[in-house]
């Protein structure tokens, strides 16, 4: 098979299953691994795919949220980095709690084939997901909110205290040393209870939410275990960070 027709194959399955594994693109077109991932790599620089954790997606993996769409562009390296980063916080076998955001969003790409179970409210993660195998997904129900695509609300808590998860990873629209902040009071009624159902509370953040003061406050920075974010970070909102007691992990764009 030609490589052309071969990179074909692998686009179409993509597209198709939303989430396709190495070893089912190498049965499918009947070729190596080693072939397989420099296919990827082409086309993912051409824009067709996206490669993950242990396989490849489409490039449109998303629910179509334009307000979600519209942020995933900005600071787009820094979030993929974070979202790297973050995912080697989650063992396999464990279950993490999602909640909505283009940065977490980053974080359930690099979990997209890997043997864990998700619980999320976000129709976006939800989508990325449902098509892959490995992944054991879970979504929270409730009003969605359409600014996000997030469930929120009465419904969504309410579901949230009957579970329990290893970690929550948790995105934020603003931090200052008073704490976190989002943009909409429902969110951070559900976000609230997301924090009650975990052993372990992580922010994702890239460096432009520090300073921000959002609509709702969330919680005190002592509240939250760890926090990733990007190497723009400032050497002053790390300091004020490790002073509240939180562990600090800068991502670097170069990570793999």
């Amino acid at each position: 098979m030609i490589g052309d027709e071969r990179r074909k194959i692998l686009t179409d399955l993509a597209q198709r299953r939303g989430f396709v594994s190495l070893a089912d693109l190498c049965a499918e077109v009947k070729t190596s691994e080693s072939t397989i991932r420099r296919d990827l790599e082409l086309l993912e620089r051409g824009g067709a795919i996206r490669r993950t954790h242990g396989g490849a997606m489409a490039a449109s993996d998303a629910v179509s949220v334009p307000a979600f769409e519209d942020r995933s562009r900005v600071s787009a390296a820094e979030k993929r980095a974070i979202g790297q980063a973050a995912a080697r916080l989650v063992a396999d076998g464990e279950t993490v709690l999602l909640d909505g955001g283009t940065t977490t969003f980053e974080v359930a790409r690099q979990l997209a084939g890997r043997s864990v179970q998700v619980v999320t409210n976000s129709l976006p993660i939800a989508y990325l997901l449902a098509g892959d195998r490995r992944v054991d997904l879970t979504l929270v129900g409730g009003y969605v909110y359409p600014r996000t695509g997030v469930a929120v609300g009465q419904l969504a808590t309410q579901f949230l205290t009957s579970i329990h998860a290893r970690r929550l990873i948790m995105s934020v629209a603003g931090i200052t040393e008073r704490g976190f902040f989002n943009s909409n009071t429902l969110l951070v009624e559900t976000q609230a209870q997301m924090m009650r159902a975990v052993d372990e509370v992580i922010v994702v953040a890239d460096h432009t939410k520090f300073g921000q003061q959002s609509l709702a406050f969330l919680c005190e920075l002592g509240r939250v275990n760890r926090l990733v974010s990007d190497a723009a970070l400032t050497e002053s909102h790390r300091r004020t960070l490790r002073d509240a007691g939180l562990e600090l992990i800068v991502a670097s764009e170069d990570s793999p």
